[in-house]
């Protein structure tokens, strides 16, 4: 999916500056210097306009969030969000998933958030969706076992595709739900696509992936 071009982007990220890394492969390792404790990280990749992380945060003060998303026109939303509501427990980097392995050691991250991610529906492009076995073989470079990555998608096809490739990838899966608004889960956090696609009636499919 294209990001829409915005106005300024590049001067409104400098005006983030404090809360996005630029040189995020120079922090292997040392993250939590950087945000000044010894809190546990968890990483959202993808992390659109930033409803997710700005939620977690709130929720969560005693965790130490970093979003990921590749598209500086998308991710100066999110990081102004997290400005505005001065947080200290978030950080940003705009990069390719794929880098991840050269920016967290492993077991730096205890746990990935995977929400709405681009289906990528055409089969000739299945290796690009963050669900496929190129991209779990590099989050297991970042968890230590018994780590979990929490995946959220709106879309079937990719919810059953993401089903297998978590099984074929060792990952024990746990508190999968077919239908979350109408299950009995508590503090879900949405994203802007998950209040979107909720309102219109659309279910959402969730499941839990434990590195075993």
């Amino acid at each position: 999916m294209r990001a829409r071009k915005r106005k300024n982007t590049p001067t409104r990220m400098e005006n983030c500056s404090d809360i996005w890394v630029k040189d995020y492969k120079n922090h292997k390792g040392k993250w939590n210097i950087l945000f000044g404790n010894q809190n546990p990280i968890h990483l959202e990749i993808g992390c659109g306009k930033g409803d997710f992380v700005l939620g977690m945060a709130k929720l969560y003060p005693d965790i130490n969030f970093v979003a990921v998303e590749k598209f500086p026109d998308v991710i100066v939303l999110a990081m102004e969000k997290i400005k505005s509501a001065e947080l200290k427990n978030v950080l940003f980097i705009s990069a390719d998933a794929k880098e991840l392995c050269e920016t967290f050691k492993k077991g730096e991250v205890e746990r990935i958030y995977l929400n709405f991610s681009d289906p990528w529906p055409r089969n000739k492009n299945s290796k690009r969706r963050l669900t496929h076995e190129n991209f779990l073989n590099i989050y297991k470079k970042l968890l230590r076992k018994g780590q979990f990555i929490y995946f959220k998608t709106d879309n079937k096809k990719l919810f059953e595709f993401s089903l297998n490739e978590f099984c074929r990838c060792n990952f024990l899966l746990q508190n999968i739900s077919l239908d979350l608004h109408n299950s009995n889960m508590e503090n879900n956090v949405m994203t802007e696509y998950e209040k979107n696609f909720s309102e219109k009636g659309f279910p959402i499919y969730r499941l839990e992936a434990m590195y075993k």
